[in-house]
């Protein structure tokens, strides 16, 4: 078992109208963790959202080492497959 460094969660709504908002916020969470090892994003919360969530993960996952998405909504993995990126999902 892995141990999480760190851990955000991401709100309610991810769509491009709020996605600029989300992606500082989140960024500036991972800055301020500064995890060594893996950092925890968790979707329980998201109900709303579009490519713009795939776009964010994907940048997620580029700034932090490893990064472990947390119950994420069927339609989210539906969409990441949509866009081939389906990684950004499950692994």
């Amino acid at each position: 078992m892995t141990m999480v460094d760190a851990r955000y969660l991401l709100p309610e709504r991810v769509t491009l109208d709020d996605a600029a908002a989300v992606r500082a916020q989140a960024l500036a969470a991972l800055r301020a963790a500064a995890p060594q090892g893996p950092w925890e994003v968790d979707a329980g919360a998201l109900v709303a959202f579009d490519s713009s969530c795939l776009a964010l993960l994907l940048e997620l996952r580029r700034a932090a080492a490893d990064v472990h998405l947390r119950a994420a909504p069927p339609r989210l993995a539906q969409l990441a497959r949509a866009y081939g990126v389906e990684f950004v999902v499950h692994g």
